[in-house]
């Protein structure tokens, strides 16, 4: 092989050198990119976050009696406001959130005529569980069980004075969060939690007894936030 052969066969492999070089680092870069950006929707442990947005408060339906006053069903109705809460996940598949609210005001009927009304905050804490926690799915799906307190205040009765006690009582909670995002995420969740208030009306200067059973089931749509 002469020299000018040797001058045409070496350039040659070294483009061919060169051109490889430059499409594995295209592909690597390309790998790199698609992982960074999966990463940003892998929600796990570590993650502090909050959700707010707008609550409805429905109560079940028949929430006791006041046999003692000659009334024979007691309903609370329905109320809607601001609400939000602040989790923290201590591990992928775990973490616990705390719902809090401005004061819900509900009016009381009793046997069908509205005479009474309350206010109420319901704070309540859960332990969830993650099923997709860790993973890069956008759609976060979770359950939460956990203890509710609420306490009433600004209670009124027509004809006289009413007193509901603070409550203790369980709780549930079902949600899910559809990711858009590094930091944000659309949120839906719903809770069931254990309302009983003994509640004391006092009338004519005489004093009746009875529970008032709220059980509700609250219901949020809102925004959701990854710090």
């Amino acid at each position: 092989m002469n020299t000018t052969l040797l001058r045409r066969v070496r350039p040659r492999h070294s483009r061919l050198r060169h051109s490889r070089l430059r499409h594995v680092g295209i592909a690597g870069l390309a790998i790199a990119t698609s992982l960074s950006a999966g990463n940003v929707f892998a929600y796990g442990a570590g993650d502090w976050f909050t959700h707010f947005g707008i609550a409805k408060v429905s109560p079940k339906s028949d929430n006791g009696n006041f046999d003692a006053i000659g009334v024979d069903r007691i309903d609370v109705d329905d109320e809607s406001g601001f609400a939000f809460t602040l989790g923290y996940r201590f591990l992928d598949n775990w973490g616990v959130e705390l719902l809090a609210a401005q004061r819900f005001k509900h009016d009381v009927s009793l046997d069908g005529t509205e005479m009474a009304s309350t206010k109420h905050l319901p704070p309540t804490l859960t332990l969830q569980y993650y099923p997709l926690g860790g993973t890069q799915s956008r759609v976060q799906p979770y359950v939460g069980a956990g203890l509710n307190y609420t306490h009433f205040s600004d209670e009124k009765v027509d004809g006289g004075s009413l007193d509901m006690d603070d409550s203790w009582g369980a709780a549930a909670q079902l949600g899910v969060d559809l990711l858009i995002g590094d930091h944000w995420s659309l949120n839906a969740a719903a809770w069931y939690l254990d309302i009983d208030s003994d509640t004391t009306a006092t009338i004519g200067g005489k004093d009746y007894d009875t529970t008032v059973h709220i059980d509700p089931v609250v219901v949020m749509g809102g925004i959701g936030y990854r710090f």
